[in-house]
């Protein structure tokens, strides 16, 4: 395709025509010549807003844009709305794959209920591959917005789910033909289906209807990567037991053929949760259907300490991503 914005035939046809709009907050919608979009905000309420590029895959790269933006929201407590998505595409993409990539961005805005409420499209030569840049706003009450400064000492650490889910599909999609080479079809399948639990939207509920003190979305340096995070952002210690952190077999199999970390591996779709009633926020969690479990507990002291059974060592500052070893 030609270099510039895209042609007005091609945005109307494979992009304004695929996305719905289903938020009656949304005021003001996509349109050609419509470079804002417009909400509709209560008294008591606060807009929460994140900002993500998707760099990392290719593969379901919509639907996967959408879920990392939705999760941060959901991780400040808030119920997602909509998204700005900014597309920028290589000249060697045609009109059909980018139709593909809204399409997909469409699938999973109805899932969750937001819509795409603006952006830009562009053709261009500075980029190889499609880049995707989501901005999402979600709605919260005033009263239960949190952040992790509001963490205090000797709180239970939640996880949900289980780490690792999001590198495991993403590496099971991109590295299909190798890795089926190398293990049963069982492993590789059920890898490539742990792109259905990316969405942390259901525990964020639960979680704030129990009443937690702050969340925080396990994405990119992995579990250890956002132990430090939430850890440094309060300003205490903590202490973790890393034999009762969850991981599915499947994300353990793939990380040691690949020679990577799972500790240190993006991991969305699991969620960390800081509360005074961890054991009974898990049991809540569990009656809905979601796996969690209680890793450690906050403390005053600045150590943030990793226990593996009888050896002990200090957590470390976040490192690259274990993902980019493998795909680059």
């Amino acid at each position: 395709m030609k270099i510039g914005k895209l042609p007005e035939n091609v945005l109307i046809r494979s992009v304004l025509r695929q996305v719905k709009h289903r938020r009656e907050e949304v005021l003001v919608g996509p349109a050609v010549g419509q470079d804002c979009a417009a909400l509709v905000i209560e008294p008591d309420e606060a807009l929460v807003m994140s900002s993500d590029p998707i760099t990392g895959t290719v593969k379901d790269l919509g639907s996967h844009s959408i879920h990392i933006t939705a999760n941060d929201l959901a991780a400040a407590g808030a119920e997602p709305i909509g998204v700005m998505m900014t597309l920028m595409i290589p000249d060697t993409v045609e009109e059909p794959e980018i139709r593909e990539i809204v399409q997909d961005v469409e699938r999973a805005c109805a899932q969750l209920d937001m819509e795409v409420m603006g952006g830009h499209t562009e053709v261009t030569n500075v980029v190889r591959q499609p880049l995707i840049s989501i901005t999402g706003v979600g709605k919260i009450k005033k009263s239960r917005l949190t952040t992790v400064t509001q963490i205090q000492p000797d709180q239970d650490i939640v996880v949900t789910k289980w780490i690792g889910l999001e590198a495991s599909t993403i590496l099971a999609k991109e590295r299909e033909a190798e890795l089926r080479r190398r293990f049963p079809a069982g492993i590789v399948d059920t890898a490539m289906s742990f792109d259905q639990l990316l969405s942390v939207i259901p525990e964020s509920k639960i979680a704030v209807e129990h009443g937690v003190t702050a969340m925080h979305d396990i994405t990119e340096g992995g579990v250890f990567g956002a132990l430090w995070e939430m850890a440094n952002g309060a300003g205490l210690g903590l202490e973790v037991d890393i034999s009762k952190i969850p991981i599915r077999q499947e994300t353990v199999e793939i990380c040691e053929y690949f020679g990577v970390n799972p500790y240190q591996i993006m991991s969305s779709g699991s969620m960390m949760i800081a509360t005074d009633e961890g054991y009974e926020l898990v049991r809540k969690l569990e009656k809905a259907g979601i796996h969690a479990a209680v890793v450690g507990r906050t403390n005053s002291s600045n150590d943030r300490i990793l226990r593996n059974g009888e050896e002990v060592r200090y957590l470390d500052k976040p490192q690259p991503d274990e993902l980019y070893k493998v795909l680059g």
